[in-house]
């Protein structure tokens, strides 16, 4: 099983600067501190990130995952289909997908091992958490999508990989508030 961290948006609504490279409490960053709870569970994890990112690219190389340069800036679903067309080549991508955001450094690394349980040793083809009924991150996907995945456009991600195996998707309730909160802008911060 392969983690997946999408880190080549815009944040555009953060501010001039790159809200992937701003500081925690904890005294990383977002975009590591996301990398680091990625890779806590899953080993083998790949950063896509924008050519002009090279700062982010270093932390996220510390951090110990693989970074993957997304050319097409279009939008979410092309950085996803380039991670992905870079994990195929990688024994563990038969496993599966675990995707995460770089913008939600409070997932807990414990709801990033459930959905992957559930995607491995429960056998789910789409996994889901969610908090207090609302869907959350990260987004199990079975190798089997692997595919379509691979052929995303756009700036939807993976919703319609989602939208067109609405039989196949599979949710839990966790009790992380992670599994919803990115920071899109400066006031997502506030209370830290």
């Amino acid at each position: 099983m392969i983690g997946i961290l999408l880190a080549a948006g815009f944040s555009r609504r953060f501010g001039k600067t790159n809200k992937l490279l701003h500081l925690l409490p904890n005294g990383a960053s977002i975009g590591a501190t996301s990398a680091i709870n990625l890779i806590d569970v899953l080993p083998v994890s790949i950063a896509v990130v924008q050519p002009d990112s090279q700062k982010l690219a270093k932390q996220l190389e510390l951090a110990g995952l693989q970074v993957v340069t997304c050319m097409n800036e279009q939008g979410m679903a092309y950085s996803l289909a380039a991670a992905t067309k870079y994990a195929a080549k990688l024994p563990e991508s038969s496993g599966g997908f675990i995707i995460a955001l770089a913008d939600m450094p409070f997932i807990r690394p414990d709801s990033i091992e459930m959905v992957a349980k559930k995607l491995s040793q429960e056998n789910h083809s789409i996994v889901l958490p969610t908090y207090q009924g609302s869907r959350g991150h990260p987004v199990g996907f079975a190798a089997k999508f692997r595919s379509e995945l691979e052929k995303l456009q756009g700036d939807e991600g993976a919703r319609s990989v989602i939208k067109s195996h609405q039989d196949e998707v599979h949710t839990f309730e966790c009790e992380d508030p992670g599994i919803l909160m990115d920071i899109d802008t400066q006031a997502d911060l506030a209370g830290i």
